[in-house]
């Protein structure tokens, strides 16, 4: 299956070796800085793969039938839609739009020309995590209270410094765009997907060159009755604290940690189905970085759904669930009230100006 990457930054290190340990076949890479592309080419041995500085030329060139997108956020749809009017199934990686229209927009295109849209939320491959899923789709915890989601970590002026773009409306959004979209997604997942209504605070405390928020909080009140805690920042001093989910039902109670949801760290159950300290040594990995390992199974999930003609495990929808959300949470924050969903539009541009005009 011939295979391009567009975007070689941060995190395009998981995209290469997914794709390696999928044993795609590698023909393409692109970036509009050139000399990142080549570090990242020489690193992971790619001399062989072409590079190029214009996707579109790629497309039309090496006619890739899968093509991850791990661009600045900002770029996600235009680039999306591009590559599916070239007849590419597409990896997105989080967020899949930075608007609904733009999740709309990407969502039919692909229905229209048939091909694979997957929302890169990794961490739902997490063993903690389909461990916790598997026991809430056998109706382990019974009746669900609520669930709670926490991403505590620190990013500092030299990871903005980076890439300019980080931290801006047009292009990322603030930490829980960028930083806690993945815990978010997991938390509207395991808690029935349908959200009711949002109520939520969100601020810029220690990072006033950027443009969005550093910190968020919000409650979530899901339809099945069910609620939900969102805690969000970069703030932590002086590194990566936690990033945690933990999920309350009448007849269970289950809770992933680590630095990306990575191990178990409480499971009690009233069945009784399992030991607890066997599942906690069980169901844990330890990753190099908050990243975790889940980008190779979702690649070799996308690429079974492209042969067997069927839905990816995360689909385009499930990444505008995600993306809803957080924009649900700002236009809270921002319009001081309770904000029912579904959008029926909604963009981080709206929300320009609003913590001043950040200046890296």
């Amino acid at each position: 299956m011939k295979y391009a990457l567009i975007g070689c930054g941060r995190i395009s290190p998981n995209h290469i070796e997914a794709a390696k340990n999928n044993k795609l076949d590698f023909v393409a890479m692109c970036d509009i800085l050139s000399e990142v592309m080549e570090k990242k080419s020489e690193k992971f041995g790619l001399e062989h793969v072409k590079k190029y500085t214009d996707y579109r030329e790629m497309l039309a060139i090496e006619k890739p039938e899968l093509v991850a997108i791990a661009t600045e956020s900002g770029k996600h749809a235009a680039i999306a839609i591009d590559c599916i009017a070239a007849g590419c199934n597409v990896i997105i990686e989080k967020p899949i739009a930075l608007s609904i229209a733009d999740a709309d927009a990407i969502i039919k295109a692909g229905h229209e020309a048939g091909v694979i849209v997957c929302a890169n939320h990794q961490n739902r491959f997490n063993k903690s995590i389909q461990y916790i899923r598997k026991a809430l789709e056998a109706g382990r915890f019974g009746r669900l209270s609520h669930g709670a989601a926490h991403i505590r970590w620190n990013r500092g002026r030299d990871y903005y410094e980076q890439a300019p773009w980080r931290g801006t409306w047009a292009q990322d959004g603030g930490c829980l765009m960028n930083q806690c979209i993945h815990n978010i997604d997991l938390l509207r997942w395991m808690m029935g997907d349908e959200v009711e209504e949002v109520m939520a605070y969100t601020d810029q405390l220690q990072h006033s060159y950027l443009e969005a928020e550093d910190i968020g909080m919000a409650i979530v009140k899901f339809k099945n009755g069910s609620y939900g805690l969102i805690e969000g920042t970069t703030n932590i001093y002086p590194k990566n604290l936690e990033e945690t989910l933990y999920i309350f039902g009448e007849k269970g109670t289950a809770k992933a940690a680590g630095t990306s949801d990575n191990i178990i760290e409480e499971w009690s159950f009233a069945d009784g189905l399992d030991d607890p300290e066997h599942v906690k040594a069980t169901y844990a990995e330890n990753p190099p970085n908050v990243y975790g390992f889940g980008h190779t199974p979702l690649y070799a999930d996308v690429i079974d759904a492209i042969r067997n003609h069927r839905d990816p495990y995360v689909t385009g929808e499930d990444g505008k669930k995600a993306l809803e959300l957080v924009l649900a949470i700002y236009k809270s924050a921002a319009e001081h009230r309770p904000v029912k969903l579904p959008l029926e539009s909604c963009s981080t541009l709206d929300f320009v100006g609003r913590f001043g005009e950040g200046v890296l």
